[in-house]
């Protein structure tokens, strides 16, 4: 080649190059998001839990573990429409349990797939109707092998994925894993607890459980890998609401509502970070939109975490969670719950607190040996038995020193100022949602599936 032709000749490979990097980093990133069933965010080992999880820890090495994020319902049909549309329950009619969205809500997959998305869900579904949640279906049995079947079809493709991947795990009856992993009585039970032989047993198979979920996040991490999948994907890791235990799974504490979540995304995510912002599962469809290149939607409740992934430590005030006996099994006639959490402060109406608060746990060999042990005479059972049968219309926490929510500060005069603010926050957030209290929760049934009509398969 002649010496004149050497310049352009470097010009356009120069240029050339750079136009590959651009589209390369300009590629669409696969979202994978692996959710457990009921599992209290306190018993994931990374967070300092007793469960042998050394895959969720692994991963908590390599990007990073939030300590604040929340979902807006304790249980699993409200939650999971929470997640999938980006709205909060109300808004979309989910807000009981075993129920639907309301007609014409959209989710994640009409957002995305515009976008050039597949976008996928394999395992629990617990979400209605099909219209609005038209997931592609992955073959194969079990949430490993279906990890393999979508990521073989979706290798070398250039179109980028969404996939959700919904654990059964550690839901009741509790009867998968190894137990023996445990012993029962060196376990540590939280305060909230009462100390009883079946407690510490059930424990021993609730923690199998999650080690069985911890299992399959390590598997389907392993498929992204092999597939070589592994540099362009969003991995996200939630444990859902708290478990079925009592003071957890249907109620507004912390045990109930606060979520554990890591993110992992290569070159993205600062590998073993901690990031303490206050967040919430309905951020997940604007964080994915935008990172896609999309606009999120005005109707969208949430705010993108990319900042936060980016190591910004702040994103919300407040968190807000609602609950409804309506829609459970042994659930009482009617038990509406509404709370708002700031960083410091956690505030509780309950509607009827004249009403005795029901649920399918008060139905266990856990909770009857708690309340066998009240009746034997002993103070601190018969306390536990009481405060979870009966609550104050209002409640105010300090969470800071009473995290696990027990020392109730409503209506003394030194937190009045804290009362009055976290009411209006409430306040404000159920008029955003339309939310109209007690109406609401006697309206609850006609969003059900079975339209108030008692289910007889077991509780999900």
């Amino acid at each position: 080649m002649p010496a004149r032709h050497w310049i352009p000749f470097f010009a356009f490979v120069t240029m050339l190059c750079l136009t590959v990097t651009e589209q390369a980093e300009a590629k669409q990133p696969n979202f994978v998001f692996i959710i457990a069933d009921d599992c209290t965010f306190r018993d994931i080992g990374c967070y300092g839990g007793q469960a042998h999880t050394p895959h969720i820890d692994r991963l908590a090495t390599e990007g990073m573990r939030f300590t604040r994020c929340f979902q807006a319902a304790p249980m699993c049909s409200p939650t999971r429409h929470n997640i999938y549309t980006g709205q909060y329950p109300v808004k979309t009619g989910a807000y009981p349990n075993h129920t639907q969205a309301n007609r014409g809500t959209k989710s994640i997959v009409h957002y995305l797939k515009p976008l050039g998305y597949r976008v996928a869900l394999t395992g629990k579904s617990h979400v209605g109707s099909q219209a609005v949640f038209p997931f592609e279906k992955p073959d194969g049995d079990g949430l490993v092998a279906a990890a393999d079947n979508f990521f073989r079809k979706c290798q070398g493709r250039d179109d980028p994925f969404c996939i959700f991947f919904c654990s059964r795990e550690p839901h009741t009856p509790w009867d998968q894993g190894d137990p023996t992993r445990y012993d029962a009585s060196q376990l540590k039970l939280p305060p909230y607890f009462v100390d009883t032989p079946e407690t510490r047993e059930a424990m021993t198979r609730y923690l199998a459980e999650i080690t069985v979920f911890d299992e399959e996040v390590g598997g389907i991490l392993k498929q992204l890998d092999q597939h070589g999948l592994r540099d362009n994907t969003l991995v996200i890791v939630v444990s859902e609401q708290g478990s079925s235990m009592p003071f957890a799974k249907w109620t507004c504490y912390d045990s109930g509502l606060q979520s554990a979540m890591i993110a992992r995304w290569p070159g993205k995510i600062q590998p073993g970070t901690v990031n303490d912002a206050m967040i919430e599962y309905v951020d997940l469809v604007p964080t994915y939109v935008e990172a896609a290149g999309g606009t999120p939607a005005p109707v969208l409740d949430g705010k993108s975490l990319l900042p936060v992934f980016a190591g910004k430590q702040e994103h919300k005030d407040h968190v807000f969670g609602e609950m409804t006996t309506r829609g459970i099994i042994n659930g009482s006639p009617t038990f509406g719950i509404r709370s708002v959490r700031s960083k410091n402060f956690k505030y509780i109406w309950n509607f009827t607190p004249e009403i005795e608060f029901r649920n399918v746990a008060m139905k266990s060999p856990e909770f009857k040996s708690w309340e066998a042990k009240a009746t034997a005479g002993d103070a601190d059972a018969a306390e536990k038995v009481r405060r979870y049968r009966k609550r104050l219309a209002i409640e105010l926490y300090d969470i800071h020193k009473d995290p696990f929510e027990w020392h109730n500060l409503a209506g003394k005069p030194e937190y009045a100022t804290v009362q009055a603010e976290l009411k209006a926050e409430l306040d404000a957030w159920m008029k955003h949602c339309g939310d109209q209290g007690q109406q609401t929760e006697l309206e609850a049934d006609q969003h059900t599936k079975f339209g108030g009509k008692k289910k007889k398969r077991k509780q999900k």
